[in-house]
C-alpha cells in the first residue's frame, strides 16, 4: 500500500483537490464566504503542493523559470482579487496534466537489472595443475583457461583452446540455429554450450565484453535527452518570462501612461496573468497525446511516453531485426526429398526416435514436424551425438546417421541433391541429410519462416514513403532470401550488438530518422539509439524494457497504424496550439483595452481549454483510413 501511495501520490493529491473544488461549489451559498475560501484554498495548496515544489526545485537546479511557477501566481493572482474559485480550477487542470505526465514519464524509464541478470557471473578457471577453480567471472584475467561445459554459459569472451561444440548465441546475434565452434573460434560471454565440453583462453576483461557492451550502450542511449524535450525546456523558459515581464509592465505602465488608478490597474495585472497562463496550451498536447496512447493500448501498442509517439510521424526509413521479429524466431521445417524406393515411413520413425534424443533446435524441430506421422516407437535406439555435425545410431544392425553433407558423405549427398542443395540453401534453408549405412535416403530442409503479417507490413509502410531495412546477424545468403520474400529494401548481415548500432548511425546520417525493431537481448542497443525504438511483446524483456514502443500481441501490422495515429496526433496537437494561442492573444488584447472583465477572462481561458481537450479526445477513435 506504501509502494502504491508513493507511486501514485500525485494522482491522489489532484483527486482531493478535485472533491473539495466540488464541495466547495455545491456548500458554497451555505456555508458563508470565508468557508468557501477555506475550501478552495484547501483545494488550492493540495492540488497545487507538488507542482508548486517542482517547479521551485527545478528553478533552483537549472536556473530557469518554468510554467509551474507561472501556474502557481495566475491562480494565486486570482485568489488575491476573490476568485478563488477560478485560481483553484487553474491548479486543479494543470496538476491533472502533471500527474499524467508523471505517469507516463515513469513508464518510460526501466532500469536493467534484468539485463544484468544474463550477464554470467561464475566461471571455472583451470589452474596449471589441472585442477578447477571457480571464480567470479569478472576477476578472470587476460590468458586464463576457463573450462565450460555442456548446459553452461560461456562467462567471458575468449577463443577456443581445446574441443569443439555448438553454442546458442542468439543472445549476441539473434541466430535461432546454434554455431558449431571448434579450435580457434571466438566465443562470446553469455552465450550457452549446447553440446560438448570446451575450454576457453579469455581474451577480454570482463567490462570489455560483448555483453558488458550492450548494457553500456543501453545505459548512454537511455541517459540523453531528446531534441523534443530540450525544446520544451527553452520555450518553457521563454514564455514565463515574457509573460511575467508583460504582467510586471501592466501594473505601472497602465497608471501612468494611461491615467489608469491602482485598483484598475492590479486588477487588469491580474485579469492578465490568469488569461496568460499557459493552461489551455499544456492542454492542447497532454490530452491529446493520452488518448492517441489509449487508442494505440486498445490496439496492442503501448506507448511508454508521448515524446516517442511524437517522434514515430518523423521516421523515414525502419530497420528490422530478422529472427524473432520478421521471422516466427524457430525453425520449422518445409520440405522434405526421400530417395527412390525408399520406406519412407521407416525413416520418419527412426529419425523421430534419433532427433527426440537431441536437444539442437533444428531436432526440435523435426521432431515436432514428424510427431503425428509417427507409427512406432523406437525406444530402444541409442544415439550418439557427434558435435557440430548431427546424431548417429544403431537400429537393426545398421548405422543411421542425420546431419551436415558432410557428416554423411559429401559425394554421396551431392548425389542424391541432384542440385536441389543449392536451390534450397539460395533460399535460406539449412539442409540435413538422413543417411542409412552410408546411403543417403533423405533430405531435409529447415528454415525460419517469415511472419505472414511481415509482407503486408513492408508494403503498408513503403506506401507511406518509408524504406524498410532487416538488419540481421544472419549470413549474407540467409539474409537476401528472406528481403527477396519480403520484399524489402534492402537488408544487412552479419551484425553483432555494437555493428547493429553504427548502421542505425549511418541510416540517420542518411534518411535523418530511423526506427529499430527488435525482439532480443542483442537488439537493446540498437532499440535504445533509435530515434524511435520497437519490441515485440514476446521478445526478451530487456528489449521490451529498452524499447520506446511495445507491440503487445507482436503484431507487425500495428506499425503502420501507429505511423497513421502519429500524423493525427501531430495534426491535432497544432490544431489545438494553433487555436489556445489565438485565444490567448485575442483574450490579451481584450484586457489590455478593458473590454473584458476577470470572470470572462477566466470563462475564456478555461473555455478554450476545455474545447482542445475535446479536439483532442477526437484521437480516441480508431484511424478510418487504417
Amino acid at each position: 500500500m506504501k509502494a502504491w501511495m508513493k507511486q501514485n501520490w500525485q494522482f491522489v493529491t489532484t483527486g482531493i483537490s478535485g472533491i473539495l473544488i466540488i464541495i466547495g461549489c455545491l456548500v458554497g451559498s451555505d456555508v458563508g464566504d470565508f468557508w468557501t475560501a477555506v475550501i478552495f484554498l484547501s483545494a488550492f495548496i493540495i492540488g497545487g503542493f507538488e507542482q508548486a515544489k517542482e517547479g521551485i526545485q527545478a528553478t533552483i537546479k537549472t536556473k530557469k523559470l518554468n510554467v509551474e511557477l507561472l501556474m502557481i501566481l495566475a491562480a494565486t493572482g486570482a485568489s488575491i482579487i476573490g476568485y478563488w474559485f477560478e485560481g483553484a480550477i487553474l491548479i486543479f487542470i494543470f496538476s491533472v496534466s502533471g500527474a499524467l505526465e508523471a505517469y507516463t514519464t515513469n513508464k518510460s524509464k526501466r532500469e536493467i537489472t534484468k539485463l544484468m541478470a544474463f550477464q554470467p557471473e561464475r566461471a571455472f578457471r583451470l589452474l596449471a595443475d589441472g585442477d578447477l577453480e571457480e571464480v567470479a567471472a569478472k576477476d578472470l584475467q587476460l590468458d586464463d583457461m576457463v573450462l565450460v561445459r555442456p548446459g553452461e554459459s560461456v562467462p567471458i569472451d575468449g577463443v577456443i583452446v581445446r574441443g569443439s561444440t555448438t553454442l546458442n548465441e542468439a543472445a549476441i546475434n539473434g541466430e535461432s540455429v546454434p554455431a558449431t565452434k571448434t579450435i580457434g573460434a571466438d566465443v562470446f560471454g553469455g552465450t550457452v554450450n549446447v553440446s560438448s565440453a570446451i575450454t576457453v583462453k579469455v581474451t577480454q576483461t570482463f567490462d570489455n565484453t560483448i555483453f558488458s557492451k550492450i548494457i553500456r550502450l543501453v545505459e548512454t542511449a537511455q541517459s540523453e535527452p531528446s531534441k523534443t524535450a530540450r525544446f520544451i525546456e527553452r520555450f518553457e523558459d521563454a514564455y514565463v518570462k515574457a509573460v511575467l515581464l508583460f504582467v510586471l509592465v501592466m501594473m505601472f505602465l497602465p497608471h501612468f501612461a494611461l491615467g489608469w488608478s491602482w485598483n484598475e490597474t492590479f486588477y487588469r495585472a491580474m485579469v492578465l496573468l490568469t488569461v496568460a497562463s499557459p493552461c489551455a496550451l499544456v492542454a492542447s498536447v497532454t490530452p491529446a497525446t493520452l488518448a492517441a496512447i489509449s487508442n494505440g493500448a486498445r490496439h496492442g501498442i503501448l506507448f511508454k511516453g508521448g515524446v516517442h509517439l511524437e517522434n514515430l510521424r518523423g521516421v523515414k526509413a525502419i530497420a528490422f531485426d530478422k529472427t524473432g521479429t520478421l521471422t516466427n524466431g524457430t525453425p520449422e521445417l518445409t520440405d522434405r526429398l526421400f530417395a527412390e524406393n525408399v520406406n519412407k515411413q521407416q525413416v520418419i520413425n527412426v529419425v523421430a526416435a534419433m532427433e527426440r534424443q537431441s536437444l539442437h533446435p533444428l531436432a526440435a524441430a523435426i521432431t515436432q514436424d514428424l510427431e503425428a506421422e509417427i507409427t512406432e516407437k523406437l525406444a530402444e535406439i541409442e544415439v550418439t551425438d557427434v558435435p557440430g555435425w548431427g546424431v548417429e545410431a544403431k537400429y537393426n544392425g545398421e548405422t543411421w546417421q542425420v546431419g551436415k553433407a558432410g557428416f554423411v558423405g559429401t559425394e554421396a549427398a551431392a548425389a542424391f541433391s541432384n542440385g536441389a542443395f543449392e536451390r534450397l540453401a539460395s533460399e535460406g534453408k539449412t539442409i540435413v541429410y538422413i543417411a542409412r549405412n552410408s546411403d543417403v535416403l533423405a533430405m531435409f530442409a529447415l528454415k525460419d519462416t517469415c511472419r505472414p503479417e511481415a509482407i503486408r507490413t513492408i508494403k503498408a509502410l513503403q506506401a507511406k514513403g518509408i524504406k524498410t531495412i532487416m538488419v540481421t546477424g544472419d549470413n549474407e545468403q540467409t539474409g537476401a532470401a528472406i528481403q527477396a520474400e519480403l520484399g524489402m529494401d534492402y537488408v544487412v548481415s552479419g551484425c553483432l550488438p555494437e555493428k547493429k548500432v553504427d548502421v542505425l548511425k549511418e541510416l540517420s546520417a542518411t534518411y535523418g530518422s530511423v526506427a529499430m525493431v527488435g525482439d532480443g537481448i542483442n537488439d537493446a542497443p540498437a532499440l535504445a539509439h533509435a530515434a524511435v525504438g520497437i519490441a515485440m511483446g514476446e521478445g526478451t524483456d530487456i528489449a521490451m524494457e529498452t524499447a520506446d514502443v511495445v507491440l503487445m500481441k507482436n503484431d507487425l501490422e500495428k506499425i503502420p497504424y501507429a505511423y497513421t495515429l502519429s500524423e493525427r496526433l501531430h495534426w491535432i496537437s497544432w490544431q489545438n496550439i494553433c487555436f489556445a494561442i489565438a485565444v490567448i492573444l485575442v483574450l490579451i488584447t481584450a484586457n489590455v483595452f478593458q473590454l473584458i472583465n476577470l470572470p470572462f477572462g477566466v470563462v475564456g481561458h478555461e473555455g478554450s481549454t476545455i474545447l482542445v481537450i475535446l479536439n483532442g479526445l477526437r484521437l480516441l477513435r480508431s484511424n478510418r483510413k487504417h
